[in-house]
């Protein structure tokens, strides 16, 4: 099952849709649309490539929220997968745009790692949009996709290349549904790791990923997804450290200190710098604690540091 939510997708809606009828997959497949609220002319170019798709073989499901309020990404998402009846589920976005043979050799992957998140590279347009995130999200090796999971970039690979089975995604357990400003893929990765699953990248530009103002990235806010971050941290790490080092004494090092439950401050042993002058200091005093003394926490030089470490550097 191919599942595209969209909301006010019209500029972009017929060269996706097209991208689909394009796969040169051979065994069956279904699209399953969900309109969430759209108010362009997004409902009758589904409504074209209905007939399209179904001359070729290709059942096509829509399901629609008609209030005049968009429910948002995940709630879309998940309508479409719940609407839908295939083994695996394709995930594309309907700004974007997949290269003939992303179907069949995603499904080929899946099939031999049941429990995964399979992803692709990517090609960006325009072309010279995000440069640096787009070598990351088409580089990292297999080893990688499991280690940067803490980056600001997110999940490792990126939502619109996901494909996996049916059953796994409601064994993660669907979209969180909190709308604007949720970082849903975000989210669900987590989840999708924390059970034990695995990330798996097609070494193939197997979609043109789309780059524009009016994407939903753009609706969450830094700050929200720092604290998911923290906490995927806790949680995945720090629980089972007795005590740490963090590696940069400036603004992102004590930001993270602060971040912290106050038990995981407690096992932040110091932290380690090559800046002479945070050195010299000897120690950061964490002035907005409740606690009396305010804590302090050693600074040093890395050399002298004791790991293990967790590395907060701005890329």
């Amino acid at each position: 099952s191919i599942i595209v939510p969209v909301h006010n997708s019209e500029c972009w809606l017929d060269e996706c849709l097209k991208s689909v009828w394009e796969q040169d997959f051979k065994g069956t497949m279904e699209l399953s649309i969900f309109n969430d609220a759209s108010k362009d002319g997004s409902a009758e170019i589904i409504e074209k490539w209905k007939i399209k798709l179904e001359e070729v073989g290709v059942p096509v499901i829509i399901g629609s929220n008609d209030s005049s309020e968009p429910r948002g990404v995940g709630f879309a998402k998940n309508q479409a997968v719940i609407q839908s009846s295939g083994t695996y589920l394709c995930f594309l976005d309907s700004d974007d745009v997949m290269m003939p043979q992303r179907v069949r050799l995603q499904h080929q992957v899946a099939i031999q790692h049941p429990n995964s998140i399979i992803g692709c590279q990517v090609r960006r347009e325009p072309l010279d949009s995000t440069e640096r995130y787009t070598r990351w999200i088409n580089n990292l090796t297999q080893e990688q996709l499991l280690t940067q999971v803490f980056t600001s970039h997110g999940p490792t690979v990126i939502m619109p290349t996901w494909f996996c089975s049916r059953e796994w995604f409601f064994h993660v357990g669907k979209f969180d549904e909190g709308g604007k400003g949720v970082p849903e893929d975000l989210l669900f990765f987590y989840e999708h790791i924390q059970k034990g699953g695995e990330v798996i990248r097609v070494n193939h530009c197997l979609l043109l990923y789309r780059y524009h103002p009016g994407a939903a990235t753009h609706s969450v806010l830094e700050g929200t997804i720092w604290n998911h971050r923290v906490r995927f941290l806790e949680d995945r790490v720090l629980s089972s450290w007795t005590s740490f080092t963090i590696w940069n004494a400036g603004k992102q090092g004590k930001r993270l200190y602060r971040s912290l439950s106050p038990a995981n401050q407690k096992k932040v042993i110091a932290f380690c710098d090559v800046d002479e002058k945070k050195i010299t200091k000897g120690f950061y005093t964490y002035e907005e604690s409740e606690e009396r003394p305010k804590p302090k926490v050693p600074v040093c030089h890395f050399r002298a540091a004791t790991p293990p470490f967790v590395i907060c550097v701005k890329l």
